[in-house]
C-alpha cells in the first residue's frame, strides 16, 4: 500500500475532557453524553450513526455494542471517548517537465529535503517532554530519517528520476519511494528466513515511505496530522499511525491507541510499547465503525476494541483496569526478585535486542543481560559498510548501558531477503537475492567467504568487550569445519589487535554457536567439543525441521514448535551441552511463552533469552514451579508423539500450578 497517499481519517471531535481510564490503574469511565457531533467525517469512515436505528425508522436508546479484533501491541485496558486525528489527503499530481526545468525541480527537491531535516531536528528536540524510555526509542529512528535525507541511495535516485525521467520533484519522490519500498517488501515476503529478518525489512520499507510522505507534503505544502486538540483521557483512533506521529503523543493525556493498520514488529509498535499506553493495531474497518465521540474499550493484551460497550461490558472493563494495575505492581516487584524455582534452581532470564532503542525496555523488564544482540541494525540504511571504529563505538555504548550484565553479540546474519545496500554496493553479496535465501549463502557461510567483513566485526567486538562481559555468537553453523574456520579467524584477529597494541579483555569473550538447523542439533555432541556455548534458535530450528516458513500463509498452520521432532532435536542439543558442562540457552518464541517454561526447565535449560516484555511473565512462571517437578513433566512430554497431546499436557500443567 502506498503510504505517501494515506487514506483520510476522521476530523477531530471536541468532547469535554474525560477522566482517563487505562491499565495504569486509573478508574471511572468518561461519560459519552455531551460529546459534540463529529464534523467533516471522511467517506472512508462511512456515515456516523446517530444513536442506532431500528427497523421502520425508530431510533434505539443507544447503539449496539460491537467488538473488533486486531493485533495486541501494548498491554493494558483503557476506557475513553474516541478521538480521530485528521490527516488531509495527499495526491501529488503526475507532472512531466522540460529539460530546461530540471535545475528548478532539483532546487525544489533540495528545499524540501532541507525543510524536512529542520522538522525532524525540531521533533527530536521535543523528545525531552516524553518519558526517558520513549526518548531512547524515538531518537535513533529520527536519526535514521535524517541519515536517509542525506547523500543516500534514496535521495540520489530521486534526483536521477528528475534528470532522466523528466518528471517534477513530487513525482520523482513518489515513484522512487514506492519502488524502493515495494522492492524491500517483496524481498521480505519471499521464501527464506522469517522472523526478525522479515520484520527488519518491513521496518526499512516503512522508513522509506515515511521520508517520501514528508518530502511530498513539503513539496506540495500540505499540512501534517495534528494532535494538539487531543483531549485528556481520549482513545486515539486513526487509519494509520506513523512513528513520527507517536513522537508527538503525550502519554499522560492519552488513554489508548487503536488503528486500522499496523503490525506487531514495526517501529510504531515498538514506540507505543515504550510509551506504555494500551494499544491495538491492525483493527480492520475501525475508523469506519468508530466516529469521534464513540465510547470505546481498548484491551491491548487481547488485541480487542469494544465500541459502545454495554453496562455489563463496562463493569468488566473497569475490573480489568484494576486487575491489570495490580498485575503491573506485581511485575514491578518481580523485577527486584531473583528468577529462581521453588526448589532453589537459579534461572537466567535475558532479553533479545534488535535495535539500541530497545535498551530502556530491557531495563524496565529486569532482564539479566542481553542474550541475543542482532547486529544487523549496524549495516542497514547505509551506503557504506560501518568500519571497525564505528562498530566498536556502538557495541561499547550498548555494553556500558547494561551496567555489567552480560551481552551476547551475534555477528552479521545476512540472508538474501535482507535489504542491506552497503553489502551489495561493495560487492560482498550478489545484487539479486538467491532463489531460496534460507538454503543459500547466509550467516556464517557469508562471513567465511568474506573474511575482511568478518574480521572487522570481530575486531570491533573484541575492542568493545573491555567495557563489560561479552560473548560472540555465530549464526547458521552446520558443520564442525565451519566452527573451526571461524575460530581460526577469531584467533587471527586477536593476534592482530595485540600486535597493534590494543587492550583486550582477559579472558577473551567466549565463542558460541546458534543451534538452528537439524544438522547442528544432530551433531551437537561433536560441536560441543569445539564451541564455548550453545544458543538454540527455536524459530529457525522449527522452520528448517518442518520445512515450513510461518510467513507463508498457505503452510503457516504447519509451523509447530511443539512438534515431537523439534523437541527431540532440542533435547539432544541440550543434553550434549550439559554433558560437557557448556552453557546452553534458548532464544525465540518458545523462550518467551510462560506456557512452555516448565517443559524447557524440565529439559535442563537454565538460560532463556526473549523479547523484553515477556521477561516478567516468564519469571513469574519460573518462581511458581519446582525444577524437579518440571523434569518429571518433561519426561512425560517427551514420550508423546502428537503435538496436540503435548499442548494439552502443557495447559494441564499450567492450570495445576496457577
Amino acid at each position: 500500500m502506498n503510504r505517501t497517499k494515506p487514506p483520510p481519517a476522521a476530523a477531530p471531535a471536541k468532547p469535554p475532557p474525560a477522566k482517563p481510564v487505562s491499565g495504569a490503574g486509573r478508574s471511572g469511565a468518561p461519560k459519552p453524553q455531551g460529546v459534540s457531533k463529529p464534523q467533516g467525517v471522511s467517506k472512508s469512515q462511512g456515515t456516523p450513526r446517530s444513536q442506532g436505528t431500528k427497523p421502520g425508522g425508530a431510533t434505539s436508546a443507544s447503539p449496539a455494542e460491537r467488538r473488533l479484533s486486531g493485533i495486541a501491541i501494548s498491554e493494558g485496558v483503557a476506557i475513553g471517548a474516541v478521538f480521530g486525528a485528521v490527516e488531509p489527503e495527499i495526491e501529488p499530481p503526475r507532472r512531466r517537465i522540460q529539460a530546461a526545468d530540471i535545475e528548478a525541480e532539483r532546487s525544489r527537491l533540495d528545499a524540501a529535503i532541507t525543510q524536512s531535516k529542520k522538522q525532524l531536528v525540531k521533533l527530536r528536540a521535543r523528545l525531552d517532554m516524553l518519558p526517558e524510555e520513549s526518548q531512547a526509542e524515538i531518537a535513533p529512528l529520527i536519526d535514521a530519517y535524517l541519515q536517509m535525507l542525506g547523500p543516500s541511495r534514496l535521495t540520489r535516485t530521486m534526483r536521477q528520476r528528475i534528470e532522466e525521467g523528466l518528471v517534477a520533484a513530487e513525482t520523482a519522490v513518489h515513484d522512487t519511494g514506492d519502488a524502493m519500498a515495494a522492492a524491500i517488501t517483496a524481498m521480505a515476503d519471499e521464501d527464506g528466513k522469517g522472523g526478525e529478518q522479515r520484520a527488519s525489512a518491513r521496518r526499512h520499507a516503512d522508513e522509506v515511505r515515511e521520508i517520501s510522505r514528508r518530502l511530498i507534503r513539503n513539496l506540495t505544502r500540505q499540512p501534517f496530522r495534528s494532535f494538539t486538540a487531543l483531549p485528556a483521557g481520549a482513545v486515539l483512533v486513526c487509519e494509520y499511525l506513523r512513528p513520527a506521529d507517536v513522537a508527538l503523543l503525550d502519554p499522560a493525556r492519552l488513554a489508548a491507541v487503536a488503528a486500522d493498520e499496523g503490525g506487531a514488529d514495526g517501529h510504531t509498535a515498538i514506540m507505543l510499547r515504550a510509551l506504555g499506553v494500551p494499544a491495538v493495531l491492525g483493527v480492520a474497518d475501525l475508523t469506519a465503525a468508530a466516529p469521534p465521540g464513540t465510547l470505546a474499550v481498548v484491551d491491548g493484551g487481547k488485541g480487542e476494541v469494544i465500541l459502545n460497550p454495554t453496562p455489563a461490558t463496562l463493569a468488566e472493563a473497569r475490573r480489568a483496569v484494576t486487575g491489570f494495575a495490580r498485575q503491573r505492581q506485581q511485575w514491578a516487584r518481580l523485577k527486584r526478585l531473583p528468577a529462581i524455582t521453588t526448589d532453589n534452581q537459579a534461572v537466567e532470564l535475558q532479553a533479545n535486542l534488535e535495535l539500541p532503542a530497545e535498551l530502556p525496555l530491557i531495563a524496565q523488564a529486569g532482564a539479566a543481560g542481553i542474550g541475543l544482540l542482532r547486529s544487523e541494525f549496524l549495516f542497514m540504511n547505509r551506503e557504506r559498510m560501518p568500519n571497525e571504529d564505528q562498530q566498536a563505538e556502538i557495541y561499547r555504548g550498548i555494553i556500558e548501558a547494561m551496567g555489567g550484565d552480560p551481552v551476547t553479540i551475534r555477528v552479521l546474519d545476512w540472508s538474501g531477503e535482507k535489504e542491506i545496500d552497503a553489502l551489495v554496493a561493495e560487492g560482498l553479496v550478489p545484487d539479486l537475492p538467491p532463489v531460496n535465501p534460507a538454503l543459500s549463502v547466509r550467516g556464517l557461510r557469508l562471513l567465511l567467504r568474506q573474511p575482511e567483513l568478518f574480521e572487522t566485526q570481530l575486531a570491533a567486538i573484541l575492542r568493545a568487550a573491555n567495557a563489560g562481559p561479552v560473548r560472540v555468537l555465530l549464526p547458521m553453523v552446520t558443520t564442525i569445519g565451519e566452527l573451526r574456520r571461524a575460530r581460526e579467524v577469531f584467533e587471527r584477529v586477536v593476534r592482530r589487535l595485540r600486535r597493534r597494541g590494543e587492550r583486550l579483555p582477559e579472558p577473551l569473550p567466549p565463542l558460541g554457536i546458534m543451534i538452528e538447523t537439524p544438522a547442528a542439533a544432530l551433531s551437537a555432541d561433536a560441536l560441543a567439543l569445539e564451541a564455548d556455548f550453545f544458543a538454540i534458535g527455536s524459530n529457525d530450528l522449527t522452520m528448517y525441521t518442518l520445512a515450513v516458513d510461518r510467513g507463508e500463509a498457505i503452510v503457516a498452520s504447519l509451523y509447530d514448535p511443539l512438534h515431537p521432532a523439534v523437541l527431540r532435536l532440542m533435547q539432544f542439543a541440550i543434553e550434549a551441552a550439559l554433558l560437557l558442562r557448556k552453557p546452553v540457552s534458548v532464544c525465540g518464541e518458545l523462550a518467551a511463552n510462560p506456557k512452555f517454561t516448565p517443559l524447557l526447565l524440565g529439559l535442563g535449560l537454565r538460560s532463556f533469552s526473549m523479547n523484553s516484555s515477556a521477561v516478567p511473565r516468564v519469571k513469574q512462571a519460573v518462581r511458581g514451579v519446582s525444577a524437579e517437578a518440571c523434569a518429571r513433566f518433561a519426561r512425560r512430554v517427551m514420550e508423546q508423539n502428537d503435538s496436540s497431546l503435548i499442548d494439552e499436557l502443557l495447559s494441564e500443567f499450567a492450570e495445576a500450578n496457577e
